[in-house]
C-alpha cells in the first residue's frame, strides 16, 4: 500500500467517524492524475469528483470519502 493510500485510509476514517462539518477536502497536494485508473494519485478521486467538491452538499462529500477508502484499499 502506496503511503497516500495509508493516508487516505487514515483520513476517511477520522471523517466517517466523527461526522465533521465541513467535511474537509481530500486534497493532500500530490496532484497527478493516473491514466490507467482516472484517479488523483494524492487523493484517490476522479476528475468529476474533484471538480464538483466545492458544490456538493456535505453527505456527497461523505459518499465521496467512502469512495476513496475503498479505492486507497484495493
Amino acid at each position: 500500500m502506496t503511503p497516500a493510500a495509508e493516508l487516505m485510509l487514515e483520513r476517511a476514517a477520522e471523517v466517517n467517524a466523527a461526522g465533521a462539518k465541513p467535511v474537509p477536502s481530500p486534497c493532500i497536494s500530490i496532484c497527478r492524475m493516473d491514466a490507467a485508473s482516472g484517479l488523483c494519485e494524492g487523493c484517490f478521486r476522479n476528475l468529476d469528483e474533484i471538480a464538483a467538491w466545492g458544490l456538493m452538499r456535505e453527505e456527497d462529500k461523505r459518499e465521496v470519502w467512502q469512495r476513496i477508502a475503498r479505492r486507497a484499499s484495493a
